[in-house]
């Protein structure tokens, strides 16, 4: 204690003098309007900019959170909004909820991701413990990802579209065209749409969205835009390359949508179906 005593009397003068400056300029800005606005300006854009860089930095370290939140959102958002969209009918009644196409959405990370592979599988960091079912569909922004095959309490795996064996039901949408999406082991960027007759005009840059003739995902989804067309060596189909919208290479968050109202009808009525033709 003694020691800093003895310091600050040694360098006694220069603090007399930050004490005198400080004063002055106080007097001059507070008694002085153009000084004083300049001042406060000044010092306005300095605290500006350093709340600023704090609050970037900030950020940073909370970006993962902000996103996860954003998704769930989204997921809730898109869950009204199918929710308000209903049926084609000729006729409209609105509290039949009978009447209504009733998915839901969650939100999930994928922390998992292969696309060199013949069939490629996605993990995802939620599982039944927060209501994530299998045969769940999964996409994102850009276009279908794949299907939930597995659950558990914590995680989930999911049948990349990048697998040999996954099928996703779609359509050409300017045509209403159905076929199937099917990826063919190559290009992490393309798949084929298979089962489309060779009497149908299709045109490079066609739209393929999703069919909504099964349980997993509504009608309307983005799968891709056709990239290839061409007779084939198939004589009742023509061979279609299209170009995949989802970018599997950057998949970061994705949705995944539940049917509630439809999934066990349609698979019961579906079950039936092949008894019958068998």
């Amino acid at each position: 204690m003694q020691r800093i005593l003895l310091f600050l009397y040694s360098i006694r003068a220069f603090l007399l003098f930050i004490t005198l400056e400080t004063l002055a300029i106080w007097l001059v800005v507070s008694y002085n309007s153009p000084q004083g606005a300049v001042f406060f300006n000044s010092s306005n854009s300095f605290t500006g900019s350093f709340l600023n860089t704090k609050d970037s930095f900030t950020e940073y370290f909370t970006l993962g959170k902000t996103n996860e939140a954003l998704a769930e959102k989204n997921a809730q958002l898109m869950a009204k909004l199918a929710n308000l969209k209903p049926t084609k009918d000729s006729v409209f009644i609105p509290l039949d909820s009978g009447m209504l196409n009733s998915y839901e959405f969650r939100s999930a990370k994928v922390i998992n991701n292969s696309i060199n592979l013949r069939t490629n599988h996605i993990t995802l960091n939620k599982g039944a413990n927060d209501g994530i079912k299998e045969g769940m569909g999964v996409f994102n922004e850009d276009g279908i990802i794949g299907r939930v095959k597995g659950v558990s309490n914590n995680y989930a795996s999911v049948i990349s579209l990048l697998h040999t064996d996954l099928l996703i039901s779609s359509k050409i949408k300017s045509t209403d065209v159905f076929g199937s999406t099917q990826w063919d082991g190559k290009s992490s960027q393309k798949a084929k749409l298979k089962y489309v007759p060779r009497h149908v005009e299709v045109a490079k840059g066609d739209t393929v969205v999703t069919s909504g003739y099964n349980a997993v995902f509504p009608e309307g989804l983005l799968v891709g835009t056709i990239d290839e067309v061409s007779t084939g060596t198939e004589t009742n189909y023509l061979d279609i390359t299209i170009h995949l919208t989802a970018n599997f290479s950057t998949l970061t968050y994705v949705y995944l949508v539940e049917n509630n109202s439809m999934e066990v009808e349609l698979d019961s009525l579906q079950q039936i179906t092949e008894s019958v033709n068998e």
